[in-house]
C-alpha cells in the first residue's frame, strides 16, 4: 500500500496525476453490481453467480465477459493445435520454412561449386608452375649456354654457381608444384 501511494505521489508531482486517476477511475468503472436472494447489494469485479437473474444485475462493466468453453479440436488440425498456430497459419509457416531450406542449400551448392572452382585454379596454376620447372630444369641439364638477366637488367651468361642457384630453385619448385 505504502509503495503505491509513493507512486501516485510521484506521478501526481510530474503532472500525470490527471492521467492516472482517469485510467484508475477506468478500472474503478469495471465494477459488477446486483441484489441478491436477499434484497442486499452486491458489488464486485467479478460477475454474478449464475442463479441471479439478468433482471437483478444493477450495472456491470462496458464488455462483458464472454464465457470460454473449451472445444475438442478436429484430428486433422492437431498439428496446428499444439504449435497454437490455425491450419492455414501452419502452411504459411511451413511453406516459408521450405524456402529458406531451398534457399540455404543452392547457397550450400553455390559455395561447393565457388570451392570447386577455386581447387580447380589451383591446381591448373600447379601444373603449370610444375611444367615450367621441369622444362628449366632441362633446359639447365642440356648444359648448353644459357643466359640471365642480372640486378642492373643487363643480359649475362649463366656461369656454374648461378645454373646450381637455379637448379636448387627449380628443383624446390618441382618439389612443391609436382605430385610426386
Amino acid at each position: 500500500m505504502q509503495k503505491t501511494l509513493r507512486f501516485i505521489r510521484a506521478v501526481m508531482a510530474k503532472g500525470l496525476g490527471a492521467a492516472v486517476l482517469t485510467l484508475w477511475g477506468t478500472v474503478a468503472c469495471a465494477q459488477w453490481s446486483w441484489t441478491d436472494a436477499n434484497g442486499r447489494k452486491v458489488f464486485s469485479d467479478r460477475p454474478p453467480p449464475s442463479d441471479v437473474p439478468d433482471s437483478h444485475i444493477l450495472s456491470a462493466p462496458l464488455a462483458k465477459p464472454t464465457a470460454v468453453l473449451p472445444v475438442a479440436p478436429p484430428a486433422a488440425s492437431s498439428q496446428a493445435v499444439n504449435s497454437g498456430t490455425s491450419p492455414a497459419a501452419n502452411s504459411k509457416a511451413d511453406a516459408a520454412t521450405k524456402q529458406l531450406e531451398e534457399k540455404k542449400k543452392q547457397a550450400e551448392a553455390a559455395e561447393k561449386a565457388k570451392e570447386k572452382q577455386e581447387q580447380l585454379q589451383a591446381a591448373a596454376i600447379k601444373a603449370e608452375n610444375c611444367n615450367r620447372a621441369k622444362t628449366g630444369l632441362a633446359n639447365l641439364e642440356t648444359g648448353a649456354p644459357l643466359r640471365s638477366m642480372n640486378s642492373k637488367g643487363e643480359r649475362v651468361f649463366m656461369d656454374e654457381n648461378m645454373r646450381s642457384q637455379e637448379r636448387s630453385r627449380l628443383q624446390q619448385a618441382l618439389n612443391t608444384n609436382c605430385v610426386r
